[in-house]
């Protein structure tokens, strides 16, 4: 009863257009005030000590260093060098697309500023060249959700926190799913390409693929920096990020010198209220999940599916499904938030690696950033192309279905996404 009147509180006030934080936290006051003798002065308490974790300053500081690097001509530089590598091919510009959200997503940790970056240069660039507006949308809008597989990744972090998990052991489980995502949107782009007759570029020389390396190189060694560090014992998961900031400031500011001190008030300030907003959905679910385990809600739901038993297989796709469902109605922060610590007990439990069921986690989120009605990942491709929410959802299917064939392929092959950190000796 007590899980009902929570979540059905909860899926109330967001089904009309209430905020998920401001939604999280009037479902606990609402439920404190009449259902349980938990005291309201609790929540202050819990919300603060829900973002007071060292490891969460990770996320502000990966935001301002993609704000940096969006804003600061690097997204530019790595598109240009992709087109460079695989441009010849056909879809020329749509092969572009997804390498060179491969690589800013290596430097971002955030799927709508890859789109951003990526889309608003090669988006126009695609359509100018007589590609579809759907091939162009369903091609970045796709790969811009490698921005949250790809390490650095702002949901692994929030994962990480919320079950206590490595961050630099799932930022190192996350590469090797990385790449294969990258070669299974790169094949589904070049089928499409081809099918629809999709013009190729001129192959460059070897020479242009060197100069191209050369002005993206400040840009690509922040992955090294970022990677090779936490792995090298050099910095912690947040010390890396601190470190990705300054770097990312220095480049934009007086390696490429695209940016002038006159922007940085303003990249400040977005990178501000990005954070504030995530800070204000963390506290609030933290006081959502304080009152679910006050209620013992996580322990018997865990016993309930315990006792289906499903096992592992049944479990997995169970979780899947809910998961699926879930992107189609909140942004990844919130689901990680909520769902995260009512699942992961049952996963241990099961004997599923709490690594694993990190990235299984972020790779269905990431399906989430291209699903309506709240696919964020939509919402920036139609900000760019000025396509209805029905065109884009449309646009991104054959790139969706891709997808799930991916999940299907991460759930069930676990050594795809252990392999590295346990060769590495992080687990």
């Amino acid at each position: 009863m007590s899980a009902a009147i929570l979540f059905g509180m909860l899926f109330v006030l967001m089904l009309v257009g209430m905020p998920i934080g401001v939604a999280l936290g009037l479902t606990v006051i609402t439920y404190m005030a009449f259902w349980t003798p938990v005291p309201l002065e609790s929540v202050a308490l819990k919300m603060f000590t829900g973002i007071e974790k060292f490891e969460l300053l990770a996320i502000p500081f990966f935001i301002l260093a993609g704000t940096f690097l969006t804003s600061g001509g690097v997204a530019r530089r790595m598109i240009r060098f992709a087109n460079s590598m695989v441009g010849h091919v056909t879809g020329g510009l749509g092969m572009t697309a997804v390498l060179a959200c491969a690589l800013f997503a290596a430097v971002s940790g955030s799927s709508p500023a890859t789109v951003l970056a990526i889309g608003s240069i090669l988006i126009p660039a695609m359509l100018k060249q007589g590609y579809s507006r759907r091939f162009a949308i369903g091609t970045v809008a796709s790969a811009g959700g490698l921005g949250i597989l790809i390490p650095p990744s702002i949901v692994m972090v929030m994962y990480a926190v919320t079950t206590n998990t490595s961050i630099g052991a799932l930022f190192m489980a996350g590469v090797l799913p990385g790449l294969v995502l990258v070669l299974m949107l790169g094949a589904i782009t070049y089928w499409q390409a081809r099918k629809h007759g999709f013009a190729r570029e001129a192959k460059v020389s070897w020479r242009e693929r060197w100069q191209a390396l050369r002005e993206a190189f400040w840009g690509l060694l922040l992955i090294v920096i970022v990677m090779g560090g936490i792995y090298a014992g050099i910095f912690t998961a947040t010390e890396a990020a601190a470190m990705s900031a300054v770097y990312a400031a220095v480049i934009a500011l007086f390696v490429y010198r695209d940016m002038t001190w006159r922007d940085v008030p303003r990249v400040l300030v977005d990178s501000a209220n990005m954070s504030s907003m995530l800070f204000f959905i963390i506290a609030s679910a933290s006081l959502f999940s304080f009152i679910l385990t006050s209620e013992q809600i996580p322990q018997m739901l865990a016993q309930a599916i315990i006792d289906l038993g499903l096992g592992p297989i049944g479990f997995l796709l169970v979780v899947n499904v809910l998961l699926l469902l879930a992107g189609n109605l909140m942004e990844p922060s919130s689901i990680i938030l909520i769902l995260a610590p009512i699942l992961f007990p049952v996963a241990v439990a099961l004997g599923i690696d709490p690594i694993h069921f990190g990235v299984i986690m972020t790779v269905n989120m990431e399906i989430g950033m291209i699903t309506p009605p709240v696919g964020l990942n939509l919402f920036v491709a139609s900000g760019i192309t000025g396509a209805g929410l029905g065109e884009t959802s449309r646009a991104v299917i054959p790139w969706l279905l891709t997808m799930l064939v991916f999940l299907v392929l991460v759930t069930y092959w676990p050594t795809l996404s252990l392999a590295l950190p346990q060769a590495l000796g992080m687990m």
